[in-house]
């Protein structure tokens, strides 16, 4: 999506695992809109090249999440070059399958450590500057693996679950200084890390069971929470903190089983 509004213009914006889907979606969208994008990820990709092609000044650093280090010296290097930190978007995050008896405790820590550990670590390492200009929208993405739990998902749900709370905290912790912080829950979205999992040999009932609780009938798009993502960043949010904005197509909504198909009604 590009904007003509430049809402952003002159604003600056962190986001993580940037390389690739919710991240890169949600960098075109705020680059489109005027930002300054410091992307971090392992790994820059072509699409990359998108983000800067809309906000030229944009950059790209190569880092782990969980290198506390490496996350402060981005933060501190945008600070000193930018001047401010306005949004931080933490959309790093990676899945590992299997019931607690079946999961190794090494892809347990990892989960954990990526996704709720990580995330931590971002928030931690833009709070100064926020703080110094009283001001800041920290918007972590979390799921609604978080809220509700699904089949296999233990340490995913546990993390996820984590940051659904940490956003609150952070909210009650530092709002009366002006700095912002919402929680996004994506349902199932069209991302590499879905089509690496539903798209497998073995998995065509489980996306059909999947889709039929999606109430629109379908996947998201990873635009739909770049959207979210927009509007949490926004002025128009400027009352809301410590919030969970679920994008999910209906499937927390409730039980979908069959009826209104066996009725004719789609």
């Amino acid at each position: 999506m590009v904007s003509s509004s430049q809402a952003f213009k002159g604003k600056v914006a962190i986001i993580t695992g940037a390389a690739s889907g919710l991240g890169l979606a949600t960098a075109m969208r705020f680059a489109s809109e005027g930002a300054i994008i410091v992307g971090i990820d392992l790994t820059p990709s072509e699409a990359w090249n998108q983000v800067t092609g809309l906000s030229p000044k944009s950059v790209f650093h190569r880092a782990d999440v969980t290198d506390e280090q490496a996350q402060f010296a981005i933060a501190a290097e945008t600070t000193a070059k930018l001047g401010r930190i306005d949004t931080l978007v933490t959309a790093a995050g990676v899945g590992e399958a299997g019931p607690l008896n079946m999961i190794e405790i090494d892809a347990w820590r990892r989960v954990i450590d990526i996704n709720l550990n990580g995330t931590a670590i971002s928030i931690k390492s833009v709070l100064d500057t926020m703080i110094a200009q009283r001001s800041g929208s920290i918007i972590t993405i979390a799921s609604i693996e978080g809220i509700v739990g699904t089949e296999g998902g233990g340490a995913y749900n546990a993390a996820k679950g984590g940051v659904v709370i940490l956003t609150k905290n952070v909210a009650i912790d530092y709002g009366r200084i002006g700095i912002r912080c919402n929680c996004i829950c994506p349902g199932f979205i069209d991302t590499p890390m879905l089509q690496s999992v539903l798209y497998i040999e073995g998995m065509d009932e489980v996306r059909k069971s999947i889709l039929l609780q999606s109430k629109l009938g379908r996947f998201g798009r990873p635009d739909e929470i770049a959207g979210g993502a927009y509007f949490l960043a926004s002025e128009d949010s400027s009352y809301m903190t410590g919030q969970n904005l679920v994008i999910d197509g209906g499937y927390t909504a409730g039980h979908a089983h069959g009826i209104v198909e066996m009725i004719g009604l789609v």
